[in-house]
């Protein structure tokens, strides 16, 4: 007899769908100052995340792509939890993310409902989805330290 999956695993799922149907911050920013793209060959899911960088800190980033729901609402929840943030904290955040997605790590509260996708470490196909927007971030946070070292804002 298998056993019921606990509550909390509902909510998780609830809010992976509701991101994946109501994308938080997706579109373009006019004003970028970083943008960096990304693909998942094996299953086609595409992502373009664009930031507006000011000083060290993430002043807004939006996101544009396709692929699964797993793919999109991590790049939507990405983008709630980051718009704010310093660089330095985003990556944190980020590392964060990849130690509980693919060492098993307990989330660290910094997550937040990224913790949502926690469940999808199960499934180590699905993985690559969640952390591929991660990835491209890691690509815009590069193009932002550069810039700042270079004494741009």
């Amino acid at each position: 007899m298998a056993m019921p999956e606990p509550p909390f695993d509902d909510l998780y799922r609830e809010v992976i769908l509701d991101h994946a149907k109501k994308p938080r911050n997706r579109g373009r920013l006019a004003d970028r100052t970083q943008h960096a793209e990304g693909m998942n060959p094996v299953c086609g899911d595409e992502i373009a995340l664009d930031l507006r960088v000011a000083g060290d800190r993430i002043a807004d980033i939006a996101f544009e792509g396709q692929g699964c729901s797993i793919s999109q609402s991590s790049a939507s929840m990405l983008t709630e939890r980051l718009k704010g943030t310093t660089i330095d904290e985003a990556a944190r955040v980020a590392a964060s993310f990849k130690a509980m997605l693919i060492a098993g790590a307990t989330p660290a509260p910094e997550l937040g409902d990224l913790e949502a996708l926690h469940g999808v470490a199960k499934f180590a196909v699905r993985v690559k989805c969640a952390l591929l927007c991660w990835n491209v971030l890691q690509e815009g946070l590069e193009q932002a330290r550069r810039q700042l070292a270079r004494g741009g804002t």
